[in-house]
């Protein structure tokens, strides 16, 4: 896998700052951010692009790490950290500006296309959408690199989308992840590292948000070739996730520490599951098929007829193909997710969190 000119090896630990959305929706302090990453001694940054309303149904919920930032309506939180695609495609230059890969995780099939006129160097995908098989195809497509996240995954969900994207492998890594926020060192589950790179083949790499400038060399010695870590100039702001990232000192000693890490010749015993911590995000970040539209029982559901929005409370967004050209058996309302008894001869197994 390369991202630009970079080549993705064990030799040197390809390490990403998370901007994400902690700019705070302000345009001035993610170039800022940017800056400071540039400086700590990173090789990319990675923002986050999504449109509220794409991406949240009225089902939608907050996470209890967002509760305890002091979050009171998931709506308000995400129209408040929103960047525009001008902002957006102004990072991505300046990235380059400053010799950083400028990376993205778009959260909506539709943005896709948007965000690749933007001219970022790769995607990534969130976590939550290792099922979202539309999604993650979309970005794959469009022929740029694609690093999937896996927290809060099951190994056989790992192995699902690695199998929707073979047709891709040289362009794809995968990362362990945990997704708890921040996460306490003894759920760090390194482990998972090797556990992925046997369910993939692929490169594989860390996302990391405990507290410790030392989880990165620690992830390196288990076999991470990615690092990808939360990055902020003050962890006390207000905001979702500026608590589990770190501020420029800390980044770059925790650059540091993971470049003269080398991996050890027995890695840990693989162990990949989902673990308590991250159940949470799992049901409040993972997506949903939902309904764009009004239709009455008897139609024919078309593609236009569906999209995908959190939660993941009704049939799982990697099952959409199978709901189109379906028959309604009873009217349904937009913005409502699709369930199965809504639709004729539908298999229970198709209901969300069903094995394939």
């Amino acid at each position: 896998m390369r991202i630009g000119t970079r080549t993705i090896t064990a030799d040197r630990v390809y390490i990403i700052a998370e901007i994400g959305v902690n700019h705070d929706g302000d345009p001035d302090r993610a170039l800022r951010l940017i800056d400071l990453a540039a400086e700590a001694g990173a090789d990319g940054v990675k923002f986050q692009y999504f449109e509220t309303d794409r991406l949240m149904s009225r089902a939608a919920k907050l996470a209890l790490y967002q509760k305890s930032a002091g979050e009171t309506d998931p709506f308000a939180m995400l129209r408040r950290l929103e960047l525009p695609p001008d902002a957006l495609a102004r990072c991505a230059r300046h990235a380059r500006a400053r010799n950083l890969h400028a990376i993205v995780t778009v959260f909506s099939t539709e943005l896709v296309p948007e965000a690749h006129r933007m001219g970022w160097d790769a995607f990534k995908s969130a976590s939550p959408d290792i099922i979202h098989r539309p999604l993650l195809e979309a970005m794959a497509s469009t022929g740029l690199p694609l690093i999937v996240s896996t927290g809060a995954s099951e190994p056989e969900e790992v192995a699902r989308a690695r199998q929707w994207l073979d047709a891709h492998a040289d362009r794809l890594a995968f990362l362990q992840c945990v997704s708890a926020y921040p996460c306490p060192m003894e759920h760090a589950a390194l482990d998972a590292i090797p556990a992925v790179r046997a369910l993939t083949g692929l490169p594989v790499g860390y996302s990391d948000h405990t507290p410790s400038v030392e989880t990165g060399a620690l992830a390196v010695r288990a076999g991470a070739c990615i690092l990808e870590k939360h990055f902020t100039d003050d962890r006390t702001r207000p905001g979702p996730d500026h608590a589990a990232s770190l501020e420029p000192v800390d980044m770059a000693e925790y650059i540091r520490r993971a470049r003269i890490a080398t991996p050890d010749p027995v890695p840990p015993a693989p162990n990949k599951s989902v673990l308590a911590c991250e159940r949470d995000v799992r049901a409040v970040s993972r997506q949903s098929i939902v309904w764009t539209r009004p239709l009455d029982a008897g139609e024919v559901v078309q593609p236009e007829h569906l999209t995908c929005k959190r939660p993941g409370s009704g049939l799982p967004a990697w099952r959409m193909h199978e709901v189109i050209g379906a028959r309604l058996k009873r009217s349904v309302r937009a913005d409502h997710p699709v369930m199965p008894d809504e639709i004729e001869s539908f298999a229970p197994a198709l209901e969300q969190g069903a094995r394939p």
